[in-house]
């Protein structure tokens, strides 16, 4: 057991360091900018991408929180179980997050979809409405992207086929992003208080 244990922590170490520094850079730069204009943050996935899009909305709500400064708008559109229930009853399940943007997104917010494989088409119809809305749409994925990839504006594909290591390097990215936007956003030593 011990074996199995340190083999997946090697081959998760190994796997974060293939994801291109200036690939998470760039996704924390976007965030920034759409801080520094008002827009909002809308953050989804399935499954294991649905509760990691929740911590990360959670973190990049809560925790960027500082007294005397702007709080970033975000919104996991995972979160709204009766919501999703009722546009996958009444129409279909591929609706659940685009036909919730619909209300919600303007142009130039930011649109951040999980999908493991790529191939989630309830990410990719969410993509191609934030698409006409003029919004950013970022995907974070593994595989090779899937079709996500395609309608994606800009994408950080996890080089991986084990779905809970592509999982597992989603949240690493998903935290190495907040506390670039959280420093930026306190300032450079980080040094603020929350409130």
């Amino acid at each position: 057991m011990l074996e199995e244990i340190s083999n997946y922590l090697d081959q998760i170490s190994a796997l974060v360091l293939k994801v291109p520094s200036r690939n998470i850079e760039k996704l924390a730069m976007i965030i920034l900018e759409a801080y520094e204009r008002g827009n909002r943050i809308f953050i989804f996935g399935n499954g294991g991408g649905s509760a990691t899009s929740s911590h990360f909305a959670c973190d990049l709500s809560k925790g960027t929180a500082t007294s005397g400064k702007p709080r970033l708008k975000v919104i996991c559109l995972a979160d709204n179980v009766p919501m999703i229930t009722a546009w996958a009853n009444d129409t279909d399940y591929t609706n659940t997050f685009g036909e919730q943007l619909k209300n919600l997104v303007e142009k130039d917010d930011v649109v951040i979809g999980l999908s493991g494989s790529g191939m989630s088409p309830n990410v990719i119809n969410a993509f191609k409405v934030a698409s006409e809305a003029g919004a950013v749409s970022l995907l974070l994925s593994g595989f090779n992207g899937g079709m996500a990839v395609e309608v994606a504006d800009s994408a950080i594909v996890v080089p991986s086929e084990d779905m809970q290591q592509i999982e597992d390097v989603h949240l690493i990215l998903c935290h190495i992003v907040f506390r670039m936007v959280r420093s930026r956003i306190w300032g450079e030593n980080g040094s603020s208080r929350q409130t």
